[in-house]
């Protein structure tokens, strides 16, 4: 019972804070301003179209009803009311970009002790826990993003000096930096975006909360979440202590006094649903790799060759994926009872399938 009502905390802390501040909320901003900034045909425009795709449309949506003022969010989460204002003390409090990409947050997390910064490995740091699903698939598809970064870059900019006097993009990070952030613009962990690395470093964690990150966040709320009794959103009773009224009911039956604190079956259905809805991948999703107009969306042959080669690292990941749920060895993801961790294997079909990476933030 008391693992059930921790478990609320985590959940609101997933649809506010994780999945909606982290991915939909932040990169917004980043998304508007190239829309304004950045020319059809500038480079960078390109690379990020395919995952700017739905987005804005989504987040407006779920203004209007997944976190407006009495909406899905406020009456079907505990906190009700306050939703939102967690979300926001999150964002002032602990939000930062720099720290927003998949190593950094790995080595960030120091209570939970996930990864630890070591130079002699890659993305310089080690895991403590080797059987993470999450970190080891997700470096896997970070380190292909990278690269295809990385090499697009230099492609663009040979130096510091092209990427600073390039007007629209320091027009575009400028914008949303001091308008979109505007809370946080005179902070100092802000990227400079005075260099080809430093372009390549923001820019992949930008399109690895885009896609990866939001995937895994999103695409599994459903099958973890779907049936109420393993994670409601909220309890209507409180576990009472000794002394309260409530108490002996507590002690004699307390299979019924928390079947009787569960939401209402409105509540329950119309939390199902939701989740149902933000889980289902459309008929026409695109997923990381893919593009609609492969070898049409720049004029570069050789960049069209590079975002082929991009493709098939992706590909590769998704088999090693496979490879890693079939290792009875690995015992977070194999064996009786536990499910295969597949919220990073890129492609899915349409549906609820608990897996599959879009490029962008979209449902």
């Amino acid at each position: 019972m008391y693992g059930i009502l921790q478990g609320q905390g985590v959940t609101c802390d997933h649809g506010g804070v994780a999945c909606r501040l982290k991915t939909h909320a932040c990169i917004e901003p980043f998304i508007l301003a190239a829309h304004r900034q950045l020319s059809a045909m500038h480079p960078i425009f390109k690379l990020l179209k395919p995952h700017m795709r739905y987005t804005l449309e989504v987040n407006a949506m779920a203004r209007q009803i997944l976190i407006n003022g009495g909406g899905v969010i406020e009456s079907g989460f505990t906190p009700g009311p306050v939703c939102m204002e967690i979300s926001a003390a999150a964002y002032r409090h602990h939000w930062r970009i720099d720290q927003e990409g998949l190593p950094a947050d790995l080595i960030r997390r120091q209570v939970s002790r996930m990864a630890v910064e070591d130079p002699t490995q890659p993305h310089g740091l080690r895991l403590v826990i080797e059987d993470y699903p999450y970190a080891t698939d997700g470096l896997l598809l970070w380190s292909a993003i990278q690269s295809w970064v990385e090499t697009y870059v230099a492609a663009y900019y040979a130096d510091a000096e092209s990427v600073q006097s390039d007007y629209e993009l320091q027009s575009w990070y400028a914008e949303a930096v001091n308008v979109g952030h505007a809370d946080k613009r005179c902070a100092p962990w802000w990227p400079r975006l005075s260099s080809p690395a430093e372009l390549s470093s923001f820019l992949t964690t930008l399109i690895w909360l885009s896609s990866a990150q939001h995937a895994a966040l999103n695409f599994g709320q459903y099958p973890l979440g779907g049936y109420i009794p393993n994670r409601p959103p909220l309890m209507r009773r409180l576990v009472p202590v000794e002394g309260d009224p409530e108490y002996e009911h507590f002690r004699s039956d307390p299979a019924k006094y928390f079947l009787s604190a569960l939401p209402s079956l409105t509540q329950a259905t119309t939390f199902m649903t939701v989740i149902d809805t933000l889980s289902t991948h459309s008929v026409d999703e695109e997923y990381l790799g893919e593009r609609p107009d492969p070898y049409t969306w720049t004029g570069d042959g050789d960049m069209v060759e590079a975002f082929h080669e991009f493709a098939a690292e992706v590909r590769r990941a998704e088999s090693e994926i496979a490879r890693r749920n079939a290792d009875p060895a690995r015992r977070n993801r194999c064996g009786a009872g536990v499910l295969s961790y597949e919220l990073m294997s890129p492609s899915s079909g349409p549906g609820i399938t608990c897996r599959g990476v879009p490029n962008s933030v979209t449902i």
